[in-house]
């Protein structure tokens, strides 16, 4: 059997394979690089727009990013970070829109207000708190506050109609937040891929074996399932960007750097209006703040989607519990993950979270009379005959080794690269997507070093994202030329 030889293979065909192939692509088109897709189609699991909030998750509205601390105060890094992340995101997409490689804009990112939106004396003053200590930083400083009841029936007028006026409310907003169809940006990435010399895509192609030759290179196989076919690949570097498979894979490759990570498999399902006489009536994202117990990327909210270029309004998500760690994944997944490596961290984190775990399985067992009952926490009028359940995508969360040999239960999204900088993989979920770029940056600095230090991916870098190697936390006149031509050129202003 002939060996099919690249530069890069990507593995997985979703936003993180796209993004770091398209990265790569402008950086050196010499390339060769091959991406590999379980599905018969590209952005078919995590990436598809069902699957995901479509949030373009910049710390606007989501309120686990600033937790209150002990003594009352609001932690902000963490938004401040996600934010700036974003912004890279927002940059490079805006530098793919004026090279005409993605289409217009409106395709896969629409203007969508983000809100939070909070009840009750105690998140009221938290809620204040917090924007208080935002708005103080020039990321947030176009942030809005109001308990204003004209305010509102302007803002969100479908969360406060007929809503008690003796209940007490607040909210925030940002205009330029944004809604984001990550499957059409993906799908718009990949056809442009397509059309570009040393560049193959090899879709119904898992990968069933990984291993490392003893001159650096990686050895794979894949079988194409319609046709039955094995095809032996052999790469200089290898990303496994498989969102769920991810895990699996990195162990099968046996790096060191995959030694006592594990995971934690989280499903998830939305509630769907898209009847135009509601939708209509709603254009923004408002979050409010999750349930005790619940993981962060359970915080209720109540969403205006724009999805394959039609409208929706989503509320959810409401988690629940599988073993598989892809929707189209087995129930086996899970088990098949545990080494003996990784058993006591995931036996700790088990033992641990007993919370979560209660909350989970609240979730699965919820009626379809629950699941609206907690909508109208955000929209009083809502009726159950408008609403229909919509399975969203699967999420593992990264279950990691802890110095002293147990387990911790990480929210974020990790990369995982090899020593020799030859295999990285993405691990996690939230906030996923929406930081895409600046994630494959830092595998390109981890994997890529001395291209990277050359002259010509130095100035072809900065094309790409004109605040790279600056912080747009630090330097506010950056942020103010960055912010300007994003928002123009992605139609956010």
């Amino acid at each position: 059997m002939a060996v099919r030889q690249a530069d890069v293979v990507l593995v997985g065909g979703g936003v993180m394979s796209a993004t770091l192939g398209m990265m790569l692509r402008q950086l050196d088109p010499s390339l060769d690089i091959v991406m590999v897709e379980r599905l018969d189609h590209v952005a078919h699991e995590s990436t598809d727009g069902w699957n995901n909030a479509g949030t373009g998750h910049a710390g606007y509205c989501e309120l686990n990013y600033t937790p209150e601390t002990d003594d009352g105060d609001v932690e902000i890094a963490r938004a401040l970070q996600i934010n700036a992340q974003f912004e890279v995101s927002l940059q490079f997409w805006s530098y793919l829109v004026e090279q005409g490689i993605l289409p217009e804009p409106s395709t896969f990112i629409n203007r969508t207000p983000h809100q939070s939106f909070v009840w009750g004396e105690k998140d009221v003053a938290f809620l204040k708190r917090r924007y208080e200590r935002l708005k103080e930083h020039h990321l947030f400083r176009e942030m809005e506050y109001t308990e204003s009841p004209d305010d509102l029936s302007e803002w969100m007028p479908l969360v406060v109609k007929h809503r008690d006026p003796m209940q007490r409310v607040a909210a925030t907003r940002i205009k330029h937040g944004s809604d984001v169809d990550f499957g059409s940006l993906t799908r718009s990435m990949v056809k442009w891929l397509e059309t570009q010399p040393n560049f193959e895509l090899m879709l119904s192609s898992p990968v069933h074996y990984i291993d490392q030759r003893d001159n650096g290179r990686w050895k794979l196989r894949v079988k194409n399932q319609k046709t039955g076919e094995l095809t032996k690949l052999e790469a200089g570097f290898v990303f496994l960007g498989a969102g769920g498979g991810a895990l699996p894979l990195l162990q099968k490759s046996g790096i060191d750097e995959a030694r006592g990570y594990g995971g934690f498999p989280v499903s998830g399902q939305w509630l769907v209006c898209q009847k135009p006489d509601i939708v209509e009536q709603h254009d923004s994202k408002v979050y409010g703040k999750a349930p005790i117990g619940a993981p962060p990327m359970s915080v209720p909210h109540l969403d205006t989607r724009i999805i394959n270029g039609e409208p929706a309004l989503l509320f959810g998500p409401f988690a629940g519990f599988t073993t598989r760690f892809l929707k189209q994944g087995s129930v086996f997944d899970l088990f098949g993950s545990v080494r003996a490596t990784n058993l006591r961290p995931m036996l700790s984190v088990s033992k641990s979270n007993m919370d979560l775990t209660r909350y989970l399985i609240g979730e699965v067992f919820q009626s379809h009379t629950d699941r609206v009952e907690s909508l109208r926490n955000f929209f009083p009028d809502a009726r159950e005959e408008d609403w229909r359940l919509q399975m969203a995508g699967q999420r593992v969360q990264i279950i990691k080794q802890t110095p002293e040999g147990g387990g911790k239960l990480e929210f974020g999204t990790e990369i995982v690269a090899a020593k020799d900088g030859s295999l990285a993989a993405l691990l996690g979920a939230s906030p996923g997507a929406s930081t895409a770029a600046n994630a494959m940056l830092n595998v390109i600095e981890r994997c890529f070093p001395e291209k990277l230090k050359t002259d010509q991916w130095q100035e072809r870098m900065k094309e790409l994202v004109p605040s790279y190697g600056q912080s747009l936390v630090n330097d506010e006149q950056l942020l103010n030329r960055v912010r300007e031509r994003t928002l123009s050129t992605l139609k956010l202003g």
